[in-house]
């Protein structure tokens, strides 16, 4: 069924709070087991990543990136590197604070098996905002599709071991977090696709909040806004297209 599929669910030890939701995703997932995440608090754990301030590509990525951003970066990054060394094809990686609904996670991966390669990023979301610039499969309620805009983050994924290394060749540097990267396609050289319909959920808020959003004074909230549109207006001018 699952095609020697691995997963691995992202988790700090340290995280008490989250450890029962990531060890319920270690039986709800194919072959899955807990990937230690990397603590972006921790100056000898990001010792080798080489930070720059949101200028390294265009558009300019308008923040600073918090320690928590940097340590979610590198986790992704050491599951690619994972991947490429002991040559995975394809895996599930997911955050600790999803949940899912097992039946319809096996729906999805069933219609995936004959689709999926080791080439492909394939987003599983929580949020189905994604609009498709090509529908490329369709089954029961699920659909494949390339969206014009990438979405953010990245509590679920599957990713080939190609995809992988492509994405680990233009990751020695970064200066943005991974999801907003992952949107730049037009750098990775990776196409990202999304699975919508799985019944996927983010429960952060219900084991303990999130780790990297924190609640900033209202004159910097509103000023965080209107970057964060300006920098999103710049993105709608780089969408997929479909290759059809």
């Amino acid at each position: 069924m699952h095609w020697g599929m691995k997963s691995f669910v992202i988790h700090m030890t340290s995280s008490a709070a989250r450890r029962p939701n990531a060890e319920r995703l270690c039986t709800e997932l194919p072959n899955a087991e807990l990937f230690e995440a990397v603590n972006g608090k921790d100056p000898e754990q990001i010792a080798d990543v080489q930070l720059f301030p949101g200028d390294l590509h265009r558009p300019r990525y308008p923040f600073a990136l918090k320690p928590a951003e940097i340590g979610v970066f590198e986790s992704h990054r050491r599951i690619w590197r994972k991947l490429v060394d002991e040559k995975i094809d394809r895996a599930i990686i997911t955050e600790d604070d999803l949940r899912v609904d097992a039946c319809r996670m096996a729906e999805a991966l069933e219609m995936l098996e004959p689709l999926a390669t080791p080439d492909d990023y394939i987003r599983i979301p929580v949020k189905q905002r994604e609009e498709p610039a090509q529908t490329l499969a369709k089954h029961n309620g699920l659909r494949l599709i390339l969206p014009r805009v990438i979405g953010l983050q990245c509590v679920c994924q599957m990713v080939g071991r190609r995809a992988a290394e492509r994405l680990l060749a233009v990751t020695d540097q970064i200066d943005r977090p991974v999801d907003t990267f992952l949107q730049m396609h037009w750098v990775t050289g990776q196409p990202i696709l999304s699975l919508q319909g799985s019944r996927n959920q983010e429960v952060a808020a219900e084991i303990g909040g999130s780790t990297i959003q924190t609640s900033p004074p209202l004159a910097d909230k509103l000023t965080r806004e209107f970057k964060r549109a300006s920098y999103r207006r710049k993105l709608y001018q780089y969408p997929q297209r479909s290759s059809a």
